[in-house]
């Protein structure tokens, strides 16, 4: 995700095919935000080479993913620790973004009082702008008013098992008022878009293809 000269990757895996690039290439990022502990979503194999070659970049993610993080090789030094309801703040070149942290369900929320949440979604806000990355995440009760005083631009959802369904995640676009709401381009995203174009005509979508570039409109 790019604003201006700043760049943040989300659950970045390039350690294997499809990726478009290799980890080593990165070396632009300015924060790298995973969602939970799962390799899918926190590839050391990835996250290394990006660090490397990022000399300034740090991890965002849970604080109950830190020692597995660090098990697996990164310092903490380069962790930035987060959980529900707290904000991550990042200033370069005279701009300002910040990351709050929601809660997600995978498919269950697994809340600790000693380590939190272990599976996050991410509101990330540049200017007008917040897009809403839901990491791996199932519908669950108060999502939606959770998400919705921030008046979501864009919001990314996982569909497909253990995710949510087609209807829920659309239910959610239109409940959180999202003006995008963005899928990406798997063995259902024919029934996506047939969901979307004959049950949901008035909300704008898009399907992401690997290595695809998008710009959101600013209509």
């Amino acid at each position: 995700m790019r604003f201006a000269t700043i760049t943040f990757y989300i659950d970045p895996c390039l350690s294997s095919p499809p990726a478009p690039l290799a980890p080593s290439d990165v070396r632009h990022a300015d924060m790298i935000l995973a969602t939970h502990a799962h390799p899918r979503h926190l590839d050391p194999a990835t996250i290394l080479p990006m660090l490397k070659s990022s000399p300034r970049a740090k991890v965002v993610l849970p604080k109950s993913a830190a020692e597995v993080a660090h098990a697996a090789g990164i310092p903490f030094d380069r962790m930035t620790t987060t959980d529900a309801d707290l904000r991550v703040e990042y200033f370069k070149d005279n701009l300002y973004g910040r990351v709050y942290a929601v809660p997600s369900a995978n498919p269950s929320l697994d809340y600790s009082p000693t380590t939190g949440y272990p599976y996050l979604g991410y509101l990330i806000r540049f200017g007008r702008w917040t897009v809403y990355h839901a990491g791996a995440c199932a519908m669950y009760e108060g999502l939606a008013d959770r998400l919705r005083p921030f008046n979501v631009n864009v919001a990314l959802l996982p569909i497909g098992e253990g995710n949510f369904s087609v209807s829920a995640a659309a239910d959610l676009a239109e409940a959180i008022g999202a003006t995008w709401m963005v899928a990406p381009a798997d063995g259902g995203a024919s029934s996506f878009v047939a969901h979307m174009l004959g049950h949901r005509p008035a909300q704008r979508f898009k399907v992401l293809q690997c290595g695809a570039k998008w710009s959101v409109p600013e209509d």
